[in-house]
């Protein structure tokens, strides 16, 4: 099946009895679960999660363009975040990715481990959050699978989509002279973490932790900078470390200006009372922002196909040529020493 449940192999006695299932028998647990809770997820090509394998027609003349995310309870998200929060915070890092390559979404898999202990509506409630994003981003699940774990809540998707061929945006190919910009705003997913851990008070009516637990995946802007950014990708290990990651990948340097970064009314507030809190801003991670490169003689462009697709866009900085390294200055255009470089997945 597109969707396998933990026991479900072929020939083995699950496979069996679903056969039977399909013709009237109860279902066994684990494919009664899929039927009562993913089945409503699925598109054309998941075939109604009844068969080995989905089947997919990519759009004539685009290319397929794939990435993979994983979520794990404490680690990625706060155990007792939403049910429908988790889902939709999973669905969406992973479409940020197709909008860092410019690339429209197509479907995605999913794989779910989840501990016998769960909530009983825990599930239905992360798959109502799905549902919901699927019909705000225009798209479905094709398969997956689902299986028991003693550990924590662990969860992985792979996002597909389509972009047209030459279009995609890539980390390399900014050039010194080229300008650095970030839409949105940076530092809201770090801070409203903080804010859901209680070591930070949120006078923004639930701004920030709702950017933790909800980011913006910029699928219309990405999509938007084809033919204008050189280089291209989103924030999600903090802005100081990716924009490191476009350094190497093109083989120069770059200075951050620091008093240039956006912040949303609620961070610069908080900026404001302990200023200390701008370096985790710059460096905290959970923004899924697009931090791409364009040339100086396309800022004009740049910010009228950015009004277009409705996201504000800031010229934040300059790549220079040298060793691919960001240089951070404060507001007095002095080093700005950073306490770390971001968020390390190990």
């Amino acid at each position: 099946m597109p969707w396998r449940a933990a026991c479900a192999r072929k020939n083995s006695p699950a496979r069996r009895a679903a056969a039977v299932a399909e013709n009237g028998a109860p279902l066994p647990g684990e494919f009664a679960l899929i039927a009562r809770h993913f089945r409503r997820l699925a598109g054309p090509g998941a075939l109604a999660l009844s068969d080995d394998a989905a089947l997919l027609d990519p759009p004539a003349g685009r290319h397929l363009v794939l990435a993979a995310d994983a979520m794990v309870a404490g680690v990625h998200f706060l155990p007792e975040d939403p049910p429908e929060t988790v889902g939709r915070k999973l669905l969406r890092v992973n479409l940020s990715d197709l909008a860092a390559m410019g690339a429209a979404p197509l479907g995605y898999l999913m794989t779910t481990a989840l501990p016998r202990d769960l909530p009983a509506d825990w599930l239905g409630r992360f798959v109502d959050g799905l549902a919901l994003d699927q019909a705000e981003f225009g798209l479905s699940v094709l398969g997956g699978d689902t299986v028991s774990t003693p550990g924590p809540v662990s969860l992985s998707l792979t996002i597909l989509g389509t972009v047209a061929p030459g279009a995609a945006l890539r980390r390399g190919g900014a050039r010194p002279g080229d300008d650095l910009w970030v839409s949105g705003s940076i530092g809201d997913g770090a801070l409203g973490l903080r804010v859901l851990q209680g070591r930070l008070a949120d006078d923004s009516a639930g701004h920030l932790a709702g950017r933790y637990r909800l980011p913006r995946p910029r699928l219309a802007l990405g999509q938007a900078l084809a033919g204008l950014a050189r280089a291209a990708m989103d924030v999600s290990d903090g802005l100081v470390q990716d924009l490191g990651h476009l350094c190497r990948a093109a083989g120069c340097g770059a200075v951050l200006q620091a008093a240039a970064v956006p912040l949303s009314p609620a961070a610069r507030a908080l900026v404001a009372a302990d200023p200390a809190l701008l370096a985790l801003c710059l460096t905290g991670g959970d923004d899924y922002e697009l931090l791409f490169a364009a040339a100086p003689e396309a800022a004009t462009r740049v910010e009228q196909h950015a009004a277009a697709a409705g996201v504000a866009v800031t010229r934040i900085g300059r790549f220079e040529p040298g060793a691919a390294e960001v240089t951070v200055l404060d507001a007095a255009h002095l080093p700005m020493a950073m306490p770390q470089g971001g968020w390390s997945h190990f």
